[in-house]
This record gives structure tokens, sequence and C-alpha cells, in this order.
């Protein structure tokens, strides 16, 4: 048995206490001669050959849960050097990457993630209270408040509007048929499966349903499905529009993500004889995207603040909030052409041109995907 596999069997070895059930394995504490991990002789607290810190993982939980947060969220003093490039500093985070200069930075990747879902979490809670308060109020007012009209109510009014409408004309202006014939009109669905034609005919499920050829029976039958279902999913949100912001917020972070590897496309297109690597444009839309996410923020921010001052009548300040407001809407998209002109090195005329041309190309994917989100948070109603 080698010397090495001595001081290792020592190291392994219990400490000597005075109660027994009290003893750690000197092996489960910091300031260990080598790496717990791989074996190799440590020469300061990291291993040089597989980077495992020499850290005694037995401490207390509010230590513990501050280095969970650290490797979950990389909030470290990392994190603080990359707020200021990331607000003020346009392609600077992605200019210092490309040259080398990354450990002194939040990964582009984590810092996505981390603006991302900061921005998501705020954004529902606030539609939320929003939609909550709308209707905390109706409740409220029982004098104002929407009474739900049954399908037999609605029938009821149907038959009374048809013999009002036989009366006399005096009759009628007595009877206030201008009014009935109102209401009845008012509580008729917003949707009707007959809203729908097919080759000029109304839809029908069994006789006339939708049949595209090119597409497989499951989707066709979907189709149909969701022509059936359109009607109840109309009334239910109108009674309840908060259902489908609730969806769209559950659907919207993951295609967000789903986009990235798309705009990175972008990029790679409009720069084409840049000779830079996808990875590369990858890198650019993880910060702009970043940016972009964390302007959101600071402007929900802002706008609850200035809310909350108008409230409590501190009107001075709730203004400069909003001029604040008004800078960041500015900031946003000169960050965005500066951030190209920085990363991509090209003049101010290019830049300038194939800013609006990416410009124009994201927002039609925008479009598109918002278009599809929204579709699809019905679809899942």
């Amino acid at each position: 048995m080698t010397g090495s596999d001595d001081a290792i069997q020592q190291d392994q070895a219990p400490l000597s206490t005075a109660d027994p059930t009290l003893t750690l394995a000197k092996r489960k504490l910091a300031g260990s001669a080598h790496c717990l991990n791989c074996g190799t002789e440590l020469k300061g607290p990291f291993c040089y050959y597989c980077g495992q810190p020499d850290r005694n993982f037995m401490r207390f939980f509010p230590v513990l849960l501050r280095d969970l947060m650290e490797d979950l969220l990389d909030l470290d003093a990392r994190f603080m050097r990359t707020l200021k490039p990331l607000l003020f500093k346009p392609g600077r985070l992605t200019y210092d990457y490309m040259n080398g200069r990354r450990f002194r930075y939040t990964t582009p990747m984590r810092l996505y993630i981390f603006s991302s879902i900061t921005f998501f979490l705020l954004a529902t809670l606030l539609s939320s209270d929003i939609i909550s308060v709308h209707g905390a109020d109706q409740q409220a007012g029982s004098d104002t408040a929407i009474q739900t009209i049954t399908d037999d109510d609605q029938e009821q009014l149907k038959k009374l509007g048809e013999v009002l409408r036989k009366l006399p004309l005096d009759t009628q202006t007595q009877t206030e048929i201008a009014q009935v014939i109102t209401e009845e009109d008012s509580n008729e669905p917003l949707l009707n499966k007959s809203d729908f034609t097919v080759n000029d005919k109304p839809w029908d499920h069994e006789t006339n349903p939708v049949d595209i050829p090119w597409l497989p029976d499951r989707l066709n039958n979907l189709i149909n499905d969701e022509i059936e279902e359109s009607p109840t999913k109309a009334k239910l949100l109108d009674e309840n529009p908060g259902l489908i912001v609730d969806k769209v917020f559950d659907i919207l972070p993951a295609t967000m993500f789903i986009l990235l590897p798309f705009v990175a496309l972008l990029f790679k297109f409009w720069y084409l004889f840049a000779k830079r690597y996808y990875v590369e444009h990858l890198i650019f839309s993880l910060h702009n995207h970043a940016f972009i996410f964390a302007s959101l923020i600071l402007l929900l921010l802002l706008s609850g603040a200035g809310d909350l001052l108008n409230t409590y009548g501190h009107t001075a300040i709730a203004t400069a909030a909003d001029w604040l407001q008004a800078a960041v809407w500015i900031w946003i998209p000169v960050y965005l052409l500066v951030s190209l002109r920085v990363v991509y090195q090209q003049n101010w005329f290019l830049t300038v041109g194939k800013f609006l041309l990416i410009g124009i190309s994201y927002t039609t994917l925008l479009l598109l995907v918002t278009a599809g989100v929204a579709i699809t948070s019905f679809v899942l109603l």
C-alpha cells in the first residue's frame, strides 16, 4: 500500500469526540488533503482536476439555502457585475463573451432564464390582481352586478318578445317592448355554431364537418371538436376573461424559449457574410432578450409604483415615474441598435438598415407566435 493510500485512509478515519453519536467522518469536513470526488491532491480550495470545491455541506440551513440559490441562479458577485453592462452598455456582454472574458459575468443562458422567469411571474401576479379587483368591484356593487341568464330564461324572453310584437302599437309602448327586446338581444350568445360555414353551408359535426384532405383524420376531428365547443368557451371567456390570460402565461414562457433559435437564425441570415458562427448569434439573442425582459420588469414596477403613488396623492413622484417609463421605452430600441453596431462592427449605414430589416422580420415572427399562442390557449380552455 502506498503512502498516499495511507493518507487517504487516515483522512477517512472518524474524529475522536466525547459523544460518538456526534462524530463526523473527516471526509465530510472542509480542509481535506485530497478531493473527495476524484481523490486528486488538493492545492487550494478547488480541485484542479474535476473542479469540485473543498466545502463542507454540513452547515446551518440558511447558509446552505444561500449556496443553493447561488447554484441555481448564480446570484453572486458575477450577477451584480453583469447588471450594469446588461442595462447600460449595449453589446458589451456579448463582445466580452466572444473575446474570452466570460467568467466575470453570469452565463447567457442563466441570465435569460432568470430574467424571463422573473418577468412572467411578475406579469402573472399583476394581471391576476387586476382581474381580481375588477371581479371584487362587481361583487361589491350588488345593484350593478351582472346576473347570469340561463337557457330557460332566454327561451322565455324570446316567447315574450313574440307575444309582445303581436300587440297593438299603443300597448307595445305601454309594456316597453323595446327594452324587453334589447335585453333579449343582449343575452344572445357571442358565438354560434351557425356562424361557421363549410362550402357555403352551415357547419354541422355530422352532415357538414370540416374535412381538409391533406390533414390526417385526427386533426380534422380536433378542428370539428373545437368548433363544437367554441360557443361554450366564448361564454366562459365572456364571464371570466382571466381564463385566457392564465393560459397565455402558461404557454408563453416556453414558447419564447423555443423562439430563441429562430431569432438567432434571423441574425445569421442578415449577417450571412459577417463570418460569425451560429452560436455567436444565439449568445447575442440571449443577451438582448435578457435586456428586454429586464426592461419590461422595470416598466411593470414603475407602472405599479405610479398607480400606487397616484392613489396616495403623490402626483409629483408619480409623474417622475411616468417620465422614467418613457425614457425606458426610448432606451430599448436605442440599446438594440447600438448593440448591433458594437457586436458586428459594421458602419452605421449598414447597421441601421439591418436593424430595420431584423425588426420587421422579428415583429412578423412574434405576431405569428402570438397568434399561435392565443389559438392554443383557446384550444386548451
